[in-house]
C-alpha cells in the first residue's frame, strides 16, 4: 500500500483535524479548543535532555500562556506509557535551573503511527525520518494557523520569543496594527499604511495625532503595555 502524502500546512490554513490519545485523555483537535489560542508543538523524543528542558520550561510558563487565553498541546512519536513515565521522571527526579517538582498538566499526544506529525509536516527526513523536529504551530480561536516555527533536533526553543509572538499576534488582531522588529509590549507599533495621498500628506505634515512618520509608508504610534495587557490578559 502506498504511503499517504500530506501537503505541508501553511500560515492562513485551517489547522488539520485529528483525534488522538494524550496523557490527559482523548482530544478532538482543533474542535476541542474552539475559542482558545493553541500552541501545538512537537518534540523529537521522550527521555532526552533538550526535550526535558523544554517541557519543564513550558510547564512552568503554562499559567502565563493561560492568562493570554492560550492552551498548550505537545506531541512526539513515542507511546502513551513512555510519555507517562517521562513526565513522572520530570516531576520526581529532575531539577534544572531552579525548576523542580515540575508537573506537566497539558496534554502530550501519543503519535506512534506518525499520522499527526505527518499532517503537520513535523517529520522532515533530512533531519530525521523517525523523530519529529521541534515544530511550533500558533492556532487562533477560529482554528486558523497564524504562525509556524521550526527548530532542528539539537536547538532548544526560546520560550520568551514564543510568548512574545503570541502577544504580538493578539495585539495586532485587537488594535489593527503591526509590530516592528524586536517589538515588546509597550514599544511603538506600526500603523497601517496610508490609504490615500491625502492621508499620507497629513501624516508627513504631522497632522495625525500620536503618529510618528519616518516616511509616508512607515509610521508608528504609542501603545502602552498596560493597555495591551488590560485588553488581552484574562482577569483572575
Amino acid at each position: 500500500m502506498d504511503e499517504k502524502i500530506y501537503s505541508m500546512p501553511r500560515i492562513g490554513d485551517n489547522a488539520p483535524e485529528f483525534k488522538a490519545v494524550t496523557t490527559q485523555g482523548e482530544i478532538n483537535f482543533p474542535a476541542d479548543y474552539s475559542g482558545n489560542w493553541v500552541i501545538l508543538f512537537s518534540h523529537p523524543a521522550d527521555f532526552t535532555p533538550v526535550c526535558t528542558s523544554e517541557f519543564m520550561t513550558f510547564a512552568k510558563m503554562e499559567g502565563e500562556f493561560a492568562k493570554a487565553n492560550c492552551k498548550l498541546v505537545g506531541l512526539s512519536v513515542d507511546g502513551l506509557y513512555s510519555h507517562i513515565a517521562w513526565l513522572r521522571t520530570i516531576k520526581e527526579k529532575i531539577e534544572y535551573r531552579g525548576m523542580k517538582e515540575i508537573e506537566v498538566k497539558f496534554p502530550l499526544i501519543e503519535d506512534i503511527t506518525m499520522e499527526v506529525a505527518k499532517k503537520y509536516g513535523m517529520i522532515q527526513p533530512g533531519e530525521s525520518a523517525t523523530k519529529a523536529v521541534r515544530a511550533v504551530f500558533f492556532i487562533d480561536p477560529k482554528g486558523m494557523i497564524r504562525t509556524i516555527v521550526y527548530y532542528p533536533l539539537n536547538v532548544g526553543r526560546n520560550f520568551d520569543e514564543l510568548y512574545r509572538v503570541l502577544i504580538a499576534l493578539q495585539t495586532s488582531d485587537k488594535f489593527g496594527i503591526a509590530t516592528p522588529a524586536d517589538w515588546r509590549p509597550g514599544d511603538d507599533v506600526i500603523v497601517p499604511p496610508a490609504g490615500s495621498c491625502g492621508v499620507a500628506k497629513e501624516r508627513m505634515d504631522g497632522k495625525e495625532e500620536n503618529v510618528k512618520c519616518y516616511d509616508w509608508f512607515f509610521c508608528t504610534k504609542k501603545l502602552g503595555k498596560e493597555k495591551i495587557f488590560d485588553e488581552i490578559l484574562q482577569k483572575n
